[in-house]
């Protein structure tokens, strides 16, 4: 089984920062909890604030496949709907 490190990349619009972090701090609880996880962590850009990053470690790719189609990331999109200027989810493979 390979190990997978996404980082995901969002930016909210200017006026949807609060909302939109608001929404990502919901999401670290359960996804921790979530079969597979082996790191899940939010970072907000000092001088940018609408930027978020999560950096994340999955034990396989087909559980962050999981993940993607967990409720509690349905419920944050439904809630950001118009709130994210931009959205990406790098999937990378770590070498030993």
């Amino acid at each position: 089984m390979q190990q997978l490190t996404v980082i995901a990349d969002i930016k909210a619009k200017k006026d949807k920062i609060d909302l939109v972090k608001n929404e990502l701090v919901k999401l670290i609880e359960p996804t921790k909890k979530e079969a597979g996880c082996i790191e899940y962590q939010l970072h907000q850009d000092s001088r940018h604030p609408e930027h978020f990053l999560f950096y994340e470690n999955w034990e396989s790719k087909a559980l962050w496949e999981e993940h993607m189609h967990s409720q509690h990331l349905a419920d944050y999109f439904k809630a950001t709907e118009g709130a994210i200027d931009y959205f990406n989810a790098d999937q990378m493979e770590k070498f030993n």
